[in-house]
């Protein structure tokens, strides 16, 4: 089933907290909401998860309102799965009796085949705290997973996972909803995170989303700067159009530098990319603040003269201390109209 947000507003007191959310989670789908800490995003996940009440606007599943001012079922009468960051598994159980937690008595005989699926066999007897971090989520998702429901909604469900683990888990994780078919809401602050196990991705900045699309569609066409800065691991410069050349803190570059539209406002939003921009030496330019060697090439920090910092990989001889002028390659940038 779908999963729709329409016109969701909510505030903490006075605090606003979303402005207006408007998106579907498709049928079947895995859709991230990605964003830093802050912008709304669990907030959004515990409003349709009925930790919260809705306020303004409806949640719908399968076009029927789940939630809405005034209809706030509690979560235990919601047909979703919840996920948290630390797993939340009951210690006093095992993890055979936490994944059968959910499950009516005649469905019991499952759990085994739920252990088996998620990597757990032969564990079902140990209780959590005998479980490795990795563990003990795949417990958690396969006690959540087990009840087969509607949506499943997961709050940054591997943070506390290490990295090297967090790969491999996640990716687990993802054959395993697209196995089952289950539309699934993921919170996250990690774009590698959203890039790797999303289907679609839901950008949100200060209570509002700002793009939804695939993970192919945000970085190839972003819809600003900032959405572009987040998925290619890009820098955003400011810039204004004079005449046939762009000034920035950087200097004067010509338009050339500009790949694809060019918007027609005079501010505007450069999407650079530091293995894009070189540098040569030049006694007025900026300032080298350090100098990283990458094998092949060197990842250099330069500070202009108002403080602004630009990092930039080159394999031109650069040292600690001298001053350079960044020249970017022709066609290397995208230019968007500054909001």
């Amino acid at each position: 089933m779908s999963l729709e947000f329409r016109h969701i507003a909510h505030a903490y007191g006075d605090v606003p907290a979303l402005h207006d959310v408007s998106f579907s989670a498709l049928a079947g789908e895995i859709t991230c909401l990605l964003g830093s800490s802050g912008c709304g995003k669990s907030t959004l996940l515990n409003l349709t998860a009925g930790l919260l009440g809705v306020q303004s606007g409806s949640v719908e599943l399968g076009g029927e309102v789940m939630a809405a001012p005034g209809n706030n079922p509690p979560p235990e009468a919601r047909p979703v799965g919840l996920v948290f960051q630390d797993g939340a598994l009951f210690p006093h159980m095992t993890v055979a009796q936490n994944i059968g937690f959910g499950l009516p008595r005649e469905r019991r005989g499952e759990v085994d085949a739920w252990l088996d699926r998620v990597g757990l066999s032969g564990l079902g007897a140990r209780y959590p705290h005998e479980l490795s971090g990795g563990q003990q989520q795949r417990a958690a998702l396969a006690r959540a997973m087990a009840p087969e429901p509607s949506v499943l909604l997961m709050d940054e469900p591997f943070a506390s996972v290490d990295i090297v683990l967090r790969r491999s888990l996640r990716r687990e994780c993802r054959r395993l909803l697209r196995e089952a078919g289950t539309t699934t809401v993921m919170v996250t602050h990690d774009p590698e995170e959203a890039l790797d196990i999303a289907d679609r991705i839901a950008v949100m900045e200060d209570g509002r989303i700002v793009q939804v699309g695939s993970p192919e569609e945000l970085h190839e066409r972003p819809a600003s700067a900032a959405v572009g800065a987040i998925f290619g691991g890009a820098q955003v410069l400011e810039a204004h159009r004079e005449g046939e050349s762009l000034r920035t803190s950087l200097g004067n570059w010509p338009l050339t530098c500009v790949g694809g539209e060019l918007p027609e406002a005079a501010a505007l939003d450069l999407l650079i990319h530091a293995e894009t921009l070189d540098c040569e030496p030049d006694a007025a330019g900026c300032f080298v603040l350090d100098v990283h060697p990458l094998g092949v090439a060197s990842r250099v920090m330069l500070v202009t003269e108002t403080g602004e910092q630009i990092t930039i990989q080159t394999t031109s001889p650069v040292e600690e201390g001298q001053r350079c002028r960044v020249v970017p390659r022709p066609g290397s940038i995208r230019a968007f109209a500054r909001k």
